[in-house]
């Protein structure tokens, strides 16, 4: 028997601690690369930053989509604990929502596969909404597990149309505005539900705070949907984009003394998108209302999400390179 068997017998679990909330890594670097393409093209900045953050999320996805499916493999068990639990089952649709933006930076190189990820992102997305709302009606929920990471999947169906107009598909107007629809409609109670919670219940854990930021991705990336979907910048989109300003400066104040309250852990991960999703939104809002001030706010914004996620990057490479992995994932 070699010495690798002797140290990892046959079946053993491996990575059985890494969360696939992970995938919101490969969401943010995705939606941070799809930012500094529209700044690109508003600003003329250099477009290989663009590029460059886009090789790093399909790198980031690939790592991780191959870690978990070894943790599938050798700890399945724990899969399904992971999937049936009524918060962390919730982040699957991180894997799903990852394979919905990846198309947009992908196209130009590698037009079939961007199809096909869209393909299997978009039904998976909508398979998903279907069983986890299905959860909720069929058993009682407890108050305290309504944390923000609810939001995601159902109000993910918002991230449905975003590659289409790039994806030469067929039309599918009608997908569009259906995943417009649910996605909206469902992020009223959800939101509502999520901030009674923190208004009544004990704070969140300080491993789930970080998860705040999530509360403003329904109006960042409904801006987004909604522009794409109807083609143009009108008075509701506006509002979206307004409510997006208000709970960013509300859930950055709630956030700032994170660094100091609470350790790293991975599920930091967790305000890169949205982070990501709000510059997205400033710049393409930049581009319909061009002026000092929406240029500002882009700009402001884009230097915001990228420090972020420069800083969690760095940090989460030296955790892997020092083996502290698992520590983080807890």
């Amino acid at each position: 028997m070699s010495e690798a068997q002797t140290i990892l017998p046959p079946g053993a679990p491996l990575l059985d601690y890494l969360p696939v909330g992970l995938f919101g890594s490969v969401m943010g670097l995705t939606g941070l690369s799809i930012a500094w393409r529209l700044a690109h093209t508003h600003f003329g900045v250099p477009e290989w930053i663009a590029m460059t953050i886009a090789a790093v999320a399909i790198v980031a996805f690939v790592v991780v989509a191959i870690a978990y499916l070894v943790k599938l493999v050798t700890a399945f068990a724990v899969v399904r604990t992971e999937f049936r639990h009524p918060i962390a089952g919730n982040l699957f649709g991180t894997v799903l929502i990852s394979l919905l933006l990846l198309p947009i930076p992908l196209n130009p190189f590698a037009h079939q596969l961007a199809q096909a990820l869209w393909m299997v992102g978009a039904v998976g997305m909508m398979l998903f909404a279907v069983l986890i709302v299905s959860r909720w009606m069929s058993d009682r929920q407890q108050v305290a597990h309504a944390t923000p990471a609810w939001i995601i999947p159902v109000v993910g169906l918002l991230d449905v149309p975003l590659a289409l107009p790039t994806l030469d598909l067929p039309p599918l107007h009608g997908l569009m505005v259906f995943s417009l629809a649910v996605g909206l409609f469902f992020a009223v109670p959800l939101f509502t539900l999520v901030f009674s919670r923190l208004l009544f219940e004990p704070p969140l854990p300080d491993p789930l705070k970080p998860s705040l930021l999530i509360l403003v991705a329904p109006f960042a990336v409904g801006y987004s949907t909604y522009t794409v979907t109807v083609g143009q910048t009108d008075l509701f989109s506006e509002v979206l984009y307004m409510l997006t300003l208000f709970m960013l400066a509300v859930l950055l104040g709630q956030l700032r003394n994170l660094p100091v309250c609470c350790p790293f852990r991975v599920s930091w991960w967790a305000v890169s998108f949205p982070l990501a999703a709000s510059s997205i939104a400033a710049l393409r809002f930049a581009v319909s209302e061009p002026g000092l001030i929406t240029d500002g706010i882009a700009i402001a914004l884009l230097g915001l999400a990228t420090l972020v996620i420069i800083g969690l990057l760095g940090r989460t490479l030296f955790g892997v390179v020092t083996g502290e992995l698992r520590t983080l994932s807890s």
